[in-house]
């Protein structure tokens, strides 16, 4: 997503600033808001020259050649799909607002053709014994499983590489080398893939551990090797990094609805009735961005799970829930198993 920071400009500015901002920016484009940040409009390069045809003075406030009502993306939002309305309307623009009309970001046409490229490190957790899913793994493990016609684990390797991220650590130990034979190196995928064997298993966080002590000072995504999604791991990047924090939990919400009517008694006297209600919770979806120096507290040498470790770090740091709407399963029993190869055909 480009720096779209720097195309900020006021309604009351002036054409005269809109000039100097186009020119020092080199783009074709300035986001018009308010003091909150609230987009108002944009203008154009076309708008800019269109003025100075009609030879409007230098101090017209920007507010009058602005297009009050553009063409903009809600997040959260699909990459395709706004190509795709790009594309279809003849734009080079679209402006990212959410909710509350507050300017998010702006997705370019040149930018969402070019293929993205991330240095962000991705951790795939795939050492789990998939107990569960016996007898299923008994020889095989669960990332290796088939999910329509490629492993599980493949499928959310190949997710994140057509996001652009190409360096990947895979934790290991349940047949840890049928996992390290079919992906090797990554060279099939055009990508890097270095493997970290646990020697006994640590837990959904211990083994973060005992990764490189190179690794590129960037956030860093984490995610459960047995999960099928269509989380846009771009957008979740983006937004960690839009939002100040030591690390950001992907959430899903749970609905839970009480099979009988609950009754509220005060002083043996019943107040009211609510016939099944239902409690919505939000629970760890098992997708993290964890900032590096928030791993390296990590030892590599005990069991830690990764809700033990958020919790105590909750208290002392700032740390973000990103809630997620798109499609989300946990495989972890051979019933989600079904499902998992029923939906992946509906998920394209």
């Amino acid at each position: 997503m480009t720096d779209w920071k720097s195309l900020l400009i006021y309604p009351e500015d002036t054409l005269n600033d809109a000039i100097r901002l186009l020119n020092k920016t080199g783009k074709r484009i300035l986001l018009v808001v308010n003091d909150d940040n609230v987009l108002q409009g944009i203008v154009t390069d076309g708008d800019i020259r269109r003025a100075l045809i009609r030879k409007l003075p230098m101090d017209s406030k920007i507010k009058a050649l602005m297009n009050n009502n553009p063409i903009k993306a809600l997040i959260p939002y699909s990459r395709e799909k706004v190509l795709n309305a790009i594309s279809s309307k003849n734009l080079l623009h679209m402006p990212i607002v959410n909710n509350d009309g507050v300017l998010c970001g702006l997705e370019t046409l040149q930018e969402l053709i070019e293929k993205p490229s991330y240095n962000n490190p991705v951790f795939l957790m795939a050492g789990g014994f998939g107990s569960r899913l016996h007898p299923l793994t008994k020889e095989t493990p669960k990332p290796l499983l088939h999910v329509g016609n490629k492993p599980l684990l493949e499928t959310i390797l190949k997710q994140f590489i057509d996001a652009g991220f190409h360096n990947f650590f895979i934790s290991i130990y349940y047949k840890s080398e049928m996992i390290k034979k079919y992906f090797g190196d990554g060279s099939a995928w055009g990508v890097s893939i270095q493997y970290v064997h646990e020697e006994k298993p640590l837990g959904t966080a211990g083994a973060l551990g005992l990764l490189p002590d190179n690794l590129p000072d960037l956030p860093l995504i984490m995610m459960n090797g047995d999960l099928l999604t269509k989380v846009d791991f771009e957008h979740l990047l983006h937004f960690h990094n839009q939002n100040s924090g030591v690390a950001t939990m992907c959430v899903r919400q749970y609905d839970f609805r009480i099979p009988y009517g609950v009754v509220e008694i005060n002083d043996y006297r019943v107040v009211d009735i609510k016939e099944k209600p239902v409690h919505k919770y939000f629970v760890n979806a098992g997708i993290y961005v964890l900032e590096r120096n928030l791993i390296k507290k990590i030892d590599g040498k005990s069991r830690l799970d990764m809700p033990d470790f958020l919790y105590k770090e909750v208290r002392k740091k700032h740390i973000n829930a990103f809630p997620i709407h798109e499609y989300w399963l946990d495989i972890g029993h051979i019933n989600e198993y079904e499902r998992a190869n029923h939906d992946v055909h509906d998920l394209g």
